[in-house]
């Protein structure tokens, strides 16, 4: 029986044990339905929630595959549609699928939804995934063709030929494989030269004679610098003393050994006094100019050098004859002879460390219209240490 209150429209509902449904483009059927919607998607059956915003997706109690088109809501107790077309599943179902060809056909039951078996579906490919890809790490680890081989130290360094002034040494270069773009020369840590990776040796100029030098050699290949060679030490040459550069301010010593018997006063075995060597050359041995001072006089002599020996005379007014209110200088000669004994490096040169000799002041005789004093000479020993 028709129940005169619904609506004559095409979206009509039936009543129950009604017949066949109208042909509507979207008719809700089932048993207890409500009211028909006022849009195109219909109500659903029996315990059915609120019908999607998309057409004709909800479906009655029992309902039986859910249709083909984008948008079909699915079995008993589904919860409420989501805003997209067609995405809400059965009841227990998982997340919704990713778009409209991926869903799943519904059942007639709970707990049987499409959903499940998708799910299963995706962990089995996330499996799937991560065994291919830990086997591509693998096969990484394993076979890793675009990887160089490590740059090798220098190794074998030695010493070559030296000098006073200059050391040479080398090294072997890698056994197998291409040589380095270059090899860094590294002293005391620094960086001091570099040569060609076809070049194992290496020639250091410009030392201080008599000297320890320590040397490291590194590879360098596309940019990339290998380990250190372990450190080579080497020694330049000593030169003989006799190339010892006497030169600088002395304190010396003056002791006198033959003749004090004719000086008066305290002191006149031995003293100390300052004298300075200046070599008239710009480097190396040569004749040096002598100035310094003896009995709080001051002399100069120029010293002639043959090898190790300096020889030279001058004359001085070292002592005076008489009272001092109205004493007269003596001018004496003296003589010096000098031998350098030591050297030692220092700042690159050669220099004299220790030297002796021996100073003899010979006095002529003088006299004033009172006194007068009679010729002496005395023999001295000199000696200083830089």
């Amino acid at each position: 029986m028709t129940n005169p209150d619904w609506p004559d429209g095409p979206h009509d509902g039936v009543g129950y044990g009604a017949g066949p449904p109208p042909d509507g483009a979207a008719d809700g059927v089932g048993y207890g339905a409500g009211p028909p919607m006022d849009g195109a998607g219909d109500g659903v059956g029996y315990g059915a929630g609120s019908p999607p915003d998309w057409p004709g997706d909800g479906v009655g109690y029992g309902a039986g595959p859910p249709p083909d088109g984008a948008g079909d809501g699915v079995g008993y107790g589904a919860v409420s549609p989501p805003d997209w077309p067609g995405d809400g599943v059965g009841y227990g179902a998982g997340p919704p699928a990713e778009s409209p060809a991926d869903r799943a056909p519904g059942t007639s039951g709970p707990g049987t939804s499409g959903g499940h078996r998708r799910r299963r579906r995706g962990r089995g490919g996330y499996a799937a995934l991560a065994v291919v890809l830990v086997a591509l790490v693998a096969g990484v680890v394993i076979w890793a063709p675009w990887r160089k081989p490590p740059l090798l130290q220098p190794t074998g360094l030695a010493a070559g030929a030296r000098t006073t002034s200059s050391v040479a040494f080398h090294w072997s270069g890698p056994a197998t494989g291409p040589a380095p773009d270059n090899y860094l020369i590294l002293h005391n840590g620094k960086v001091i030269s570099s040569v060609p990776g076809t070049i194992t040796r290496f020639r250091s100029t410009g030392l201080a004679p008599d000297t320890a030098y320590q040397y490291r050699v590194a590879a360098v290949q596309g940019g990339k610098r290998s380990a250190l060679s372990p450190v080579l030490t080497v020694n330049t040459k000593s030169p003989p003393v006799s190339a010892a550069r006497w030169q600088g301010r002395w304190t010396v010593n003056i002791r006198i050994t033959k003749g004090a018997d004719a000086l008066r006063g305290t002191g006149a075995k031995g003293w100390t006094e300052a004298w300075r060597a200046s070599p008239a050359c710009p480097a190396g041995p040569c004749t040096v100019q002598l100035t310094g001072g003896l009995n709080r006089q001051t002399f100069k002599a120029t010293l002639t050098r043959t090898g190790a020996v300096y020889t030279g005379t001058t004359t001085a007014d070292v002592f005076r004859c008489g009272k001092p209110a109205d004493s007269v200088p003596i001018k004496s000669t003296l003589t010096i002879r000098v031998t350098v004994t030591t050297a030692q490096p220092v700042n690159r040169a050669w220099l004299a460390g220790t030297w002796t000799g021996q100073m003899e002041i010979s006095s002529p005789y003088a006299s004033t219209s009172t006194f007068y004093c009679k010729a002496f000479t005395l023999t001295t020993l000199i000696s200083a240490s830089f």
